[in-house]
């Protein structure tokens, strides 16, 4: 069953189908499970399932044939909450919620690359779990000047569906730098690696709709669980 999320369970529903579908768990031209199959099996009713694979049929992942069941159409490039989330489960997929565990107006520290238009920022720190299991460490830097204030009670599990609705922030794009780097200190106890341990790590500047670098994100992934997955197409 999907964990717990802020968004509506029949979308979590159709987004953990999507990342299965592009991990490949499910193949072009697979039948999918019955419906009522599929349903027991992710812990849902019918009609749920039912809206869930709406969404999947309007984004082309999925085409229905009268009296012989619902198929897979793979896509190139499906827009989906978690398109830029990059991070699956070893054995592929995995739906994407998230832990806050602290967020703060702080000044820009040096170590991180140039972006916005403010010396300040909002410092986001998340654990990320993939359904249920934690794997990734987030910390998050908003440029200041998109917001004039942030609190937990505002945030969502997609940071980026959140700067959409609540900021009128787009992220149109964005750049992964990918390396290696200590696990910090600030890790709770529910992420397995022990602090200074050496982890995956992506570094993300991301571009808002003006073409302004907006955000920094620094990701440390735990490689017993996860993997960094960019699918070219």
């Amino acid at each position: 069953m999907p964990a717990q999320s802020s968004l509506p369970l029949y979308v979590q529903i159709a987004e953990l189908l999507i990342r299965d579908i592009a991990a490949g768990r499910y193949l072009d031209g697979e039948r999918f499970p019955p419906e009522r199959e599929l349903a027991e099996r992710l812990s849902t009713t019918v009609t749920t399932l039912r809206k869930s694979l709406m969404i999947l049929e309007e984004k082309g992942l999925l085409k229905r044939i009268h009296g012989s069941g619902n198929y897979v159409q793979t896509q190139a490039d499906v827009d989906s909450v978690y398109a830029f989330f990059r991070v699956e489960l070893l054995a592929g997929g995995g739906l994407p919620t998230a832990q806050l565990l602290s967020v703060s107006r702080e000044v820009k520290p040096d170590v991180l690359p140039e972006f916005g238009r403010s010396d300040e920022g909002y410092r986001i720190r998340r654990l990320r779990s993939l359904s249920g299991v934690p794997c990734v460490l987030e910390e998050i830097w908003l440029d200041a000047s998109y917001a004039p204030s942030l609190s937990a009670e505002m945030l969502s599990d997609s940071l980026y569906l959140f700067y959409r609705e609540r900021l009128g922030l787009w992220i149109t794009r964005a750049e992964d730098r990918l390396s290696v780097a200590p696990c910090p200190t600030w890790s709770p106890d529910g992420f397995a690696p022990e602090h200074g341990a050496p982890l995956c790590y992506a570094e993300r500047i991301s571009w808002a709709q003006d073409g302004v670098p907006a955000e920094v994100s620094r990701n440390w992934i735990d490689t017993n669980k996860a993997r960094y997955i960019a699918r070219i197409k």
